[in-house]
């Protein structure tokens, strides 16, 4: 009876998720948060982030595939690993290099929905043909807000009467801004017009980008006054990481090349950042992160929650000082763990252990929709569509909380040489010598840096250059690195075995 009765609440659970007819199909509201780091400081009040968070399904340890813009995006909306695609950098069209692979919202469309982008999806440059993917995956030609060209302009004050500069924190007065605005409030206020004021009878997939918290941190100074300095915290572990190797390690040049970080003269490629500075970085991202939860409110003031499916994301985490890392460019747990909350109409608030994939998310919109469709996994096929990742549905209806095969998720990063050099944090397909595999599991996350050949696309497991073991049970700042600890033996070949089996698959 007891078996019965759970087989027909998932049944139900289904139906609720999938039972919809053809002339009745959800929405899809689709929201990527540039940079966003999950878990966000507990300290910091995000009230819209917290309500779509305790009103929808929330995964707790969700991540990246890379930690960089144009790889993770891609990777995401194709449903496909980086590998998959041969995108590492920002450099290469999967549809002209690798094959003409289908997108959430090309999927979308050509199942009868209107598609709309707004802000940054898609990376925008070669990666995405220098259209966002237009017309393939979208109805409309995709909006970027006019400020955009001023993202990296000097218009950053020290003081109020301070010569304009490039930095690293900007906090301003919007009216002075160029255009008197910036590209994050265009984006909502041109999202609140489509929803407000389109008439057409078909369901839409509307898909919004915000630009912030990605540096600079630019954003309303009245944001600033809500995170005051002095309950700010410092990075509970500032340091390299015991017996991490040097192929770990990226030197967050992009921030260092920031006019106020420039004039500290941190020494490259180990130096580490100034307390009293991190203390500053840490405060200014928080404060981009309650400018962009406003937004976000004024966003979801607007959506019809019952009949949307609402999907909020990130393409990848931020160092904050932790390890002594600013920025993205690793496979450290801050640099790949993302916000992946799911609003469904009728749904209740449920929160999710097992650790997925970004990956996982085409899968599971396919299945939330009720568009039928019977897609195989990527590894027995070279069809336009196919999926690396997995629908989580089950996972929502879950008792459990796990699936048998859902208890981890593989990311990756490229490097150019086993010691830092100015191009290890983005290098260009060309240089890239050597990829670090990880693994991340419930308690465990286990890298491994291999030799990696950038024109043949292939890889060489016995060349390695390092290995990394976390166990975050006792360590979960990744402090220390017991990869080569003898009672971690075991462990280190068990996780090997299985990234490798991962990632020949």
């Amino acid at each position: 009876m007891g078996r019965l009765f759970h087989f027909l609440v998932v049944i139900k659970c289904l139906y609720i998720f999938t039972g919809i007819t053809a002339e009745n199909k959800f929405n899809v509201v689709f929201i990527i948060i540039d940079d966003f780091r999950c878990p966000p400081e507990k300290s910091v009040s995000l009230p819209n982030f917290e309500k779509l968070a305790a009103n929808g399904i929330e995964f707790e340890n969700a991540f990246a595939q890379q930690a960089l813009c144009a790889p993770s995006r891609n990777s995401m909306l194709t449903g496909r690993r980086p590998d998959a695609l041969h995108l590492y950098d920002f450099y290469s069209y999967w549809r002209t290099s690798v094959g003409n692979f289908t997108t959430i919202p090309q999927y979308f469309k050509e199942n009868g929905y209107e598609t709309y982008s707004i802000g940054k999806i898609f990376h925008p440059g070669i990666s995405s043909n220098y259209t966002d993917d237009y017309p393939l995956s979208w109805s409309h030609l995709p909006y970027h807000p006019s400020t955009d060209k001023y993202k990296d302009a000097a218009v950053c004050k020290d003081t109020p009467t301070a010569i304009p500069k490039k930095n690293l924190l900007c906090p301003v007065k919007v009216t002075d801004q160029p255009e008197g605005s910036l590209p994050d409030i265009q984006s909502v206020d041109y999202a609140k017009e489509i929803l407000s004021k389109r008439k057409s009878n078909k369901p839409f997939f509307l898909a919004v980008g915000f630009h912030k918290p990605h540096i600079p941190f630019k954003y309303p100074q009245k944001y600033l006054d809500r995170i005051p300095l002095k309950k700010v915290h410092p990075p509970k572990h500032p340091y390299m990481p015991l017996n991490m190797p040097t192929v770990a390690w990226h030197p967050w040049t992009d921030v260092r090349r920031r006019d106020d970080i420039h004039r500290l003269n941190i020494s490259f490629p180990y130096g580490i950042m100034p307390s009293n500075w991190a203390l500053k970085v840490r405060q200014n991202y928080y404060a981009a992160e309650t400018y962009i939860d406003d937004l976000l409110g004024i966003l979801m003031g607007c959506v019809n929650r019952n009949d949307t499916i609402v999907v909020l994301t990130s393409d990848h985490g931020w160092s904050l000082g932790e390890n002594g890392l600013w920025a993205k460019y690793s496979n450290f747990d801050v640099a790949l763990k993302v916000p992946l909350i799911f609003n469904i109409p009728n749904v209740k608030h449920k929160s999710i252990e097992s650790p997925v994939e970004l990956i996982d998310i085409f899968p599971t919109l396919v299945q939330l929709s009720g568009i039928k469709a019977n897609i195989p996994k990527c590894s027995n096929t070279e069809a336009a569509i196919c999926f690396d990742g997995q629908s989580l549905v089950p996972l929502m209806t879950s008792e459990t909380n796990r699936l048998n095969s859902k208890l981890f998720a593989i990311s990756q990063y490229p490097r150019p040489s086993v010691y830092p050099k100015r191009n290890s944090d983005k290098p260009r397909l060309k240089d890239i010598k050597i990829m670090g595999y990880s693994i991340r599991t419930k308690r465990y996350r286990y890298t491994e840096w291999i030799s990696f050949n950038s024109s043949k696309f292939t890889r060489n497991w016995d060349i390695n250059y390092g290995v990394e073991l976390y166990d975050h049970i006792r360590d979960p700042n990744e402090a220390y690195n017991v990869g080569f600890v003898s009672t971690y033996q075991k462990i280190v070949a068990l996780l090997s075995k299985k990234l490798r089996a991962q990632i020949e698959n």
